[in-house]
């Protein structure tokens, strides 16, 4: 498919961050509205190892699961967090919902004949989503950077054009479904009301922690409160562990690693294809468009021949003497170039739109200028900037990008020989002996606590805490390189004493007593306000004081009261003046509201917003269709036995654990 993407433009270096090691997870999340409702399906007969579901014949595998999942958390939490870990098997449940579902959309598309051409697929690389990533300034980043690109989020050329197929073939399938969602002008009116109406309002609030401050629960009232609550506390002390590890980093390793010029040369000479850079042109280039087809499939013959003779015109301009670079900023209607003088830079063959004029160019000496050019995209006029032969770049050269790269397999193998002798020496004599004064002996920690020279490392812990007391000495992967371990001491869960959670024990009677009372003081204000239709009367009675509010959208914020789209007071924009709403939760506190006056929104206001209106309410029709259709389609797969899961892989996915190997 890249040879479809043949136009010009110069390799470039691009700065990608972490964009497009979430492809997967972009491909899958923005197709289904929402996240689709968990549902296992049905077991089934057995699935091969590696293969979490089918559906339809088409394999989910674990590895797509845990990448997925991966890029999700990694998504969520793009500066990391200690506990974002612990959340993979959540992640890993969504991504295994949304990839079965992706799955299921894909054999309705496919049933229902809709497909995606190449040239469907260049024009989403060109102008979609990706254009600033292959297309930077409308030119073509180049094959190589292309490839390098893929391989930085784990992708082949090939996988990522199907994965693209894919995706726009589930869009196709969206637009399908989603094009019977429709929205009434009642719909709009209403919308709008909801939206634009004001109100003005009296409100008293009954403040929490004033409450709170009246509850002083006696020794007795906080002993049977322990009673009560004793089960809660049940092993609420978590079981802790003693350890004792030692680490070989492998970036401390790779400092002291030195290559032989010897070992640069036998690597240089075994990856050569590396570094063959194959014949390329420096280009720049005219383009007049040809007319787009009609609905017939036919071009405007006059319009064809306008082209052409404007084509011509400018030949003769540069034949006359003009500057090719200043014709091309002001003739050519290629966007990409034409803002740089007309200059695609070095292109390689297959790199170039038309293979025809392709051919062209690569037959043209250096400083050649050609005649009008015709292809299905227009008329070129191309000229030869520069020309360079295939060759392969000499040792010199790449000698900075192969040291680290040998500097770095050397390590791993030398890390790896290191922590192999450390264990077997930590078996023989001890972790301490065998570290030379290296080691680190922990306090009792719990499984959420930083390790020294570890960090936080809940997949660590999850190894250590599986570990046998006082077992001998084991080996384990760190994200730092390796470490040998041992388990010196276990405290098992435990609980508590009434003495060391008094004070706990003493903030959550408060806590409770005080939330009772506030309900309790709120709820008394509200039916005073009722019973005599007066707010301010009841407020003074329980020594509260009345505020009132400023004219407000229900999108609005209020002091005290907090977000005016709070349920609770929702019945002030749909209320009439005098209205009393409440009781209320305002934050942590308690509420009551009177609606004083309202505006109503006018029919020029309305006028000025509703095709705006409508289409937000038309694109959650839309989802919402959507949304039916493909849990809908995901039912009838699983009651047809179409959607087959291998539960055990499902599982250890769910479970936390990577697959085998990670």
């Amino acid at each position: 498919m890249i040879r479809f993407l043949q136009t010009e433009g110069k390799t470039k270096k691009i700065v990608i961050g972490t964009l497009l090691t979430l492809i997967c997870v972009a491909m899958v999340i923005t197709l289904i509205p929402g996240g689709i409702g968990s549902s296992m399906g049905l077991t089934g007969g057995p699935l091969t190892k590696g293969v979490v579901a089918t559906v339809g014949g088409e394999q989910v595998t674990t590895q797509e699961v845990y990448n997925t999942a991966r890029g999700m958390l990694r998504q969520q939490f793009p500066r990391g967090n200690p506990m974002a870990e612990q959340m993979l098997p959540y992640f890993s449940q969504r991504a295994y919902e949304n990839l079965v579902s992706a799955k299921a959309m894909l054999v309705a598309a496919q049933n229902m004949g809709i497909k995606v051409s190449d040239e469907e697929l260049k024009d989403e690389f060109e102008h979609g989503q990706y254009s600033q990533t292959f297309f930077p300034g409308g030119k073509f980043i180049g094959q190589k950077e292309y490839e390098n690109v893929l391989q930085q989020a784990n992708l082949t050329v090939a996988k990522f054009e199907e994965l693209e197929k894919d995706r726009l073939m589930a869009t196709k399938l969206r637009a399908l479904v989603s094009g019977a969602a429709v929205v009434t002008n009642s719909e709009i009116d209403s919308e709008f009301h909801k939206r634009n109406t004001k109100v003005k309002f009296d409100y008293a609030i009954v403040n929490a922690d004033e409450v709170r401050k009246g509850v002083h629960p006696g020794e007795e009232e906080l002993k049977a409160y322990h009673e009560k609550n004793k089960a809660a506390y049940v092993n609420s002390i978590p079981e802790k562990r003693k350890l004792r590890y030692a680490l070989v980093d492998v970036a401390k390793v790779q400092a002291a690693v030195q290559v032989s010029d010897s070992e640069l040369k036998s690597y240089y000479q075994q990856h050569g294809d590396q570094y063959r850079v194959p014949e390329q042109v420096n280009v720049r280039h005219i383009l007049i468009k040809a007319p787009v087809p009609g609905a017939d499939g036919k071009v405007d013959q006059k319009a064809l021949d306008v082209a052409r003779a404007k084509a011509d015109d400018v030949s003769k301009q540069i034949k006359a003497g003009g500057d090719f670079g200043q014709l091309a900023a002001k003739y050519s209607e290629d966007s990409g170039s034409s803002n740089t003088a007309g200059l695609l830079g070095w292109i390689q063959r297959g790199r170039y739109g038309s293979p025809d004029v392709e051919k062209v160019i690569f037959s043209m000496p250096k400083g050649q200028t050609s005649d009008v050019l015709k292809s299905s995209y227009g008329f070129h006029i191309v000229r030869v900037e520069d020309k360079q032969d295939a060759h392969l770049k000499p040792l010199d050269e790449v000698k900075g990008d192969i040291e680290p790269v040998l500097k770095q397999q050397v390590a791993q193998r030398q890390a790896e020989a290191q922590a192999n002798t450390l264990l077997m020496q930590s078996r023989a004599n001890g972790i301490e002996k065998a570290a030379a004064g290296g080691a680190v002996t922990t306090d009792f920690v719990a499984n959420t606590d930083t390790l020294p020279g570890i960090g936080v490392a809940p997949e660590i812990m999850s190894v250590v805490f599986g570990a046998k007391e006082n077992a001998q000495p084991e080996l384990m992967h760190t994200p730092q390189g390796y470490a040998v371990y041992q388990v010196l001491g276990i405290q098992p869960p435990s609980t508590p004493t009434y003495g060391e959670i008094r004070s706990k024990l003493e903030e959550q009677f408060k806590n409770e007593r005080g939330n009772e009372l506030l309900a309790k003081k709120t709820t008394e204000l509200g039916d005073r306000a009722k019973a005599t239709h007066d707010l301010k009367k009841a407020a003074r009675e329980l020594g509260l004081t009345v505020k009132t509010s400023d004219f407000v959208l229900p999108t609005a914020q209020v002091p005290d009261v907090g977000s005016m789209g709070n349920e609770q007071i929702a019945g002030l924009f749909t209320g009439k003046e005098g209205d009393i709403v409440g009781p209320a939760q305002a934050g942590q506190n308690g509420a009551v509201l009177q609606l004083v006056s309202k505006e109503e929104p006018t029919a020029a206001d309305l006028a000025a917003k509703k095709d705006e209106i409508r289409e937000g309410l038309l694109q959650n029709k839309r989802d919402e269709l959507f949304g039916m259709y493909v849990a809908n389609l995901r039912q009838q797969l699983e009651k047809s036995g179409k959607i087959v899961v291998n539960q055990s892989e499902l599982k250890a996915l769910t479970g936390g654990r990577g697959p085998q190997g990670f």
